[in-house]
């Protein structure tokens, strides 16, 4: 156990119950580490800052949802930071607070998600004087804050998901790729299913519908609830990722199926007439004039020869082998050559001039002589 006092403008670190004791007699602000569960502490929640037995029950326990309660001296918010993502395996990390209206109580197993309050603490001991609103603002603006990294390398990691998905689908290396999918997928489920829990506490917590948050805090815890619902909002953009991400993988399965399922239908379809006339010719009858002829043999090879390649040729006219370029389709009642004439614009030709002396004639009256 740990407690860092607030006295003559300097923050103290001290580990002495006695010491403690005295301080939250004289009611100078205080901030409790739990580091591991100890008598001393749990006699000190019970004794002197009246914690309920079950609240410190759950203290030491691992919850797996987020957790708000309101005690008539107290208020106990559990809130789950990140720690780290490998192999599609999220590491969550629990965070117990206990805001009162003189003292802050937090259990933080790991002390990561507290360490960087602990550091700005050092630079800045006014932070524990304003009060237990201040400071768990800055606890759980910290434990919010440290989503983003985990956001940016999920980001990258759905990235190459993608391009593994669209690479290696329908090949030997591809029942890997599908497991990592279907493991992210799982991984974004359960924050889903934690961020919605966790989203409705900091929620009430930015209403201010408790009275240990003053008002003047109130907008800042509302920042804090505006930074979680963009990651809450990420985190359901990267569900509709890896769900196209699967989705890419089984398309392009069942593709390359396909392509396969069509070479072997081809090849079947071309030894089929083959197959009928090496039967044809390989029955057990007697009289059979093919059989006792000289070129017969040969002629038998050209003729399978011949409906192999014609078959070949067939199926690539049809674009199923070969080029996939398909032959273009011309409009009826149009000719090929008829798309090469160019209607070419009429030129005007150019009217003859007049002669100044005719003008005049044009525009004179007959004589009535």
């Amino acid at each position: 156990m740990l407690a860092r006092i607030y006295q003559d403008d300097q923050v103290k670190t001290v580990r002495d119950v006695a010491e403690i004791r005295a301080a939250i007699d004289a009611k100078l602000p205080i901030w409790i580490e739990l580091e591991s569960q100890c008598d001393e502490g749990e006699q000190l929640m019970l004794e002197v800052f009246n914690i309920h037995p079950l609240t410190v029950e759950d203290i030491w326990q691992v919850r797996a949802a987020p957790k708000l309660e309101d005690y008539r001296n107290y208020l106990y918010v559990i809130v789950h930071g990140v720690h780290s993502v490998k192999r599609g395996q999220i590491d969550l990390i629990e965070l117990d607070v206990i805001i009162g209206k003189t003292f802050v109580i937090t259990h933080d197993p790991t002390g990561e998600t507290t360490k960087d309050v602990v550091d700005e603490l050092e630079r800045d001991p006014s932070l524990l004087c304003k009060g237990p609103a201040w400071l768990a603002h800055a606890i759980l603006d910290n434990a919010v804050d440290r989503y983003l990294p985990i956001v940016d390398q999920l980001d990258e990691d759905i990235e190459k998901l993608e391009m593994a998905a669209l690479l290696k689908a329908g090949t030997p290396k591809g029942p890997a790729v599908l497991t990592r999918i279907l493991q992210y997928r799982r991984l974004l489920q359960d924050l889903r299913r934690m961020s919605i829990h966790q989203r409705e506490i900091l929620l009430r917590l930015a209403r201010g519908e408790f009275d240990e948050i003053p008002r003047e805090v109130v907008p800042f815890f509302r920042d804090v609830f505006d930074h979680f619902v963009r990651i809450n909002d990420l985190l359901d953009g990267f569900r509709d990722l890896i769900t196209s991400a699967l989705e890419a993988y089984l398309g392009v399965q069942n593709n390359r199926m396909g392509e396969v399922m069509k070479t072997l239908t081809l090849i079947s379809t071309v030894m089929l007439p083959l197959t009928f006339v090496v039967g044809l010719y390989g029955m057990n009858f007697k009289h059979m004039p093919e059989l006792n002829w000289l070129y017969g043999y040969p002629l038998a090879l050209a003729l399978m020869g011949t409906i192999a390649f014609g078959i070949l040729w067939w199926f690539r006219r049809k674009g199923w082998i070969g080029s996939t370029d398909l032959p273009e389709e011309r409009p009826r009642g149009t000719t090929r050559k008829a798309k090469s004439v160019v209607a070419k614009p009429a030129t005007a030709k150019p009217a003859p001039a007049k002669s100044a002396a005719a003008k005049p004639a044009a525009k004179s009256e007959p004589s009535s002589d």
